[in-house]
């Protein structure tokens, strides 16, 4: 913690490369556990809901196994033919004959009784009462406490009258019919089905009661946390692991989305896991309620114990990273030390690191330069005399220009006594364009400069060739202020006059305006043209340096050639220029030269 300190107050070599490599080991941990947290969390949240779907479906096959026995009871007293025959004969009789009945017809309701107490041995124990419509009724329970024909005024008993062949009722929820059952057993659920003669007459009815307690025996989860609802088809609480939610209406039930088997729900500002499982026989439901946390409980202590095992490893290899870069700096903090007394001027200096890596060829190099410091120093008083030796030869040599420059005023004058004026003005221009190239060292000139110095040398080839060229100028005031290079659109006129027009007649036009952000300038001549192939040719090179240097040989009054132009202007200017040319065949040719301005330097070498 104390060198991360020192490394974020002084910005030291040891401190930077000891805080790099932290940022580069802890964000990319930090970042991996982000992104295995981001990218796990559907697959985890996907496998809560599995989970809970797969305890849903056994809870459903347990309950589903209660409500098929109470099925097939009432599936068994329909279709056993014999019983059916006998029931049938038995309520077409008055019921007062049922008191002084022979020994065959007891026999007949002894058979029936021992029919219904047996239906129910194999499966879960129900209540199973036949009714017939002459009152008589059959039960597998004691009826001192309760008449069956008491069903006749159940608000249901009219929608059993409806019911066609093997339709089933589900009555569902009910307070329980036994008083003897109500202690434990406060609720019960049953079904209803009809008896029917050929002529689909109804002649009985079949009831099968399940006390709701079966069901929620079912129900009681193992997980404390988790809640199992059977509810029937209005979202009335038909069993529950807590009897006093019971007979209530589950108002979360109408937020699920019926095609969904899973889902997440938030209730009570608590997110949880939500299941639902449709029973095949009616449109009741199982709803299973997991809280979220519960349900990905596991899989989260196994990424905590991830996360606990990277966090531990990342400070053990940070513990040796610490160490390592330390041992692995020290050479370069005492070169540091070897540079701040150099600074002083202590040149006898040297550094003692031999390592063989790069930092002790550094060192090595850096003791090499400390010599060589040492003896440039000595050497110091010889190369001034040599410099003052040399600019006396750069003073005499000078003399050779200005009597050049002399020699040809004298003559210009001469000339001019005799009368040729011609010859003089040729000799005048002669002698400016030899001083601009010989005597004036600037770089750039003003664009006014190089349009005096583009008239005398129309000028010069005027008076050298028989046909003349006419040099049009229109530029702005603006525009004559910029800098270029010097003899910059010499070779473009050049080129106009030997190729374009064939040392023949021709005009050349040159346009020049400045706009807030750019200096253009455009040349056009009237000349023989080009065929389409040069132009691409030439505006290629000019983009491309390799194919620049195969344009073929300078050529020209100073000895710059037409490719060099984009060259130099490239070279001149901070943002790269544009150079086009467009030309067609004996339409004549234009060169458009586009300077972005602003960071160009005058000539006295200010930014502009």
């Amino acid at each position: 913690m104390r060198v991360l300190f020192r490394g974020v107050t002084s910005p030291s070599f040891r401190s930077k490369v000891f805080i790099a490599s932290f940022l580069c080991i802890g964000i990319p941990v930090i970042l991996s556990l982000s992104i295995y947290s981001y990218l796990t969390r559907d697959a985890v949240e996907e496998q809560a809901k599995q989970n809970a779907i797969k305890e849903l479906n056994l809870t459903e096959e347990g309950v589903g196994k209660l409500l098929d026995d109470m099925l097939n009871v009432s599936n068994y007293v329909q279709m056993d033919s014999a019983l059916n025959t006998t029931l049938k004969n038995k309520s077409n009789l008055p019921l007062s004959t049922f008191e002084h009945q022979g020994y065959k017809a007891f026999l007949e309701d002894r058979n029936i009784q021992k029919t219904v107490d047996d239906i129910t041995l194999l499966g879960e124990k129900s209540f199973v009462t036949i009714l017939l419509k002459n009152g008589k009724y059959y039960t597998n329970y004691s009826t001192s406490q309760f008449d069956p024909n008491s069903f006749h005024r159940e608000q249901w008993f009219d929608q059993l009258q409806q019911l066609n062949g093997f339709e089933t009722l589900w009555i569902g929820l009910a307070p329980t019919m036994l008083s003897y059952e109500k202690v434990h057993n406060p609720y019960q659920l049953s079904i209803a089905r009809t008896l029917r003669s050929s002529s689909k007459e109804i002649y009985g009815y079949v009831i099968v009661t399940l006390l709701e307690t079966r069901v929620r025996d079912l129900l009681i989860s193992q997980e404390s946390t988790e809640e199992l609802y059977l509810i029937d088809g209005k979202d009335m609480i038909l069993s529950h692991q807590d009897e006093s939610k019971i007979n209530e209406k589950a108002n979360f039930v109408e937020k699920l989305d019926p095609y969904k088997d899973a889902q997440m729900m938030t209730l009570e500002d608590q997110q949880y896991v939500v299941t639902q499982k449709q029973l095949t026989f009616n449109d009741w439901k199982l709803i299973s309620k997991v809280p979220y946390q519960v349900a990905t409980s596991n899989i989260t202590s196994i990424f905590t114990k991830v996360f606990i095992m990277l966090a531990i490893s990342f400070i053990i290899f940070f513990i040796i990273l610490a160490y390592l870069i330390n041992r692995i700096t020290r050479p370069i903090k005492h070169l540091d030390k070897v540079v701040q007394k150099v600074q002083t001027g202590n040149l006898s200096v040297r550094s003692s690191v031999t390592s063989a890596d790069e930092i002790g060829q550094f060192s090595d190099s850096f003791n090499q330069m400390l010599d060589r410091i040492n003896s440039m120093i000595d050497e110091v008083s010889v190369t001034h005399q040599r410099k003052r030796k040399a600019e006396l030869a750069m003073l005499q040599a000078q003399i050779n220009p200005h009597f050049l420059f002399n020699v040809l005023n004298s003559i210009r004058m001469k000339v001019f006594r005799f009368g040729d004026k011609d010859s003089a003005a040729m000799i005048q221009s002669l002698s400016k364009l030899l001083r601009w190239t010989i005597e004036n060292q600037a770089d750039k000139i003003t664009f006014a400069d190089e349009l005096e110095l583009l008239q005398d040398y129309v000028r010069l080839m005027n008076m050298r060739q028989k046909n003349k060229v006419t040099l049009v100028l229109q530029c702005s005031d603006k525009a004559k202020q910029q800098f270029v290079p010097r003899f910059l659109l010499q070779p473009i006129i050049e080129n106009a006059i030997i190729h374009g027009f064939n040392k023949g007649e021709g005009t050349i036009s040159i346009k020049a305006e400045t706009t807030q952000t750019h200096f253009n300038i455009l040349i056009t001549d009237n000349g023989t043209g080009m065929e389409q192939n040069q132009v691409d040719y030439l505006n290629n090179a000019f983009e491309s340096p390799d194919t620049m240097k195969k344009l073929g040989p300078h050529t020209g009054f100073s000895n710059i050639g037409m490719a060099n132009v984009h060259e130099r202007l490239r070279l001149s200017f901070p943002d790269k220029p544009k150079m086009v040319v467009t030309s067609k065949k004996w339409e004549g040719t234009s060169i458009e030269i586009v300077i972005p301005l602003g960071g160009e330097k005058d000539v006295q070498g200010n930014v502009s």
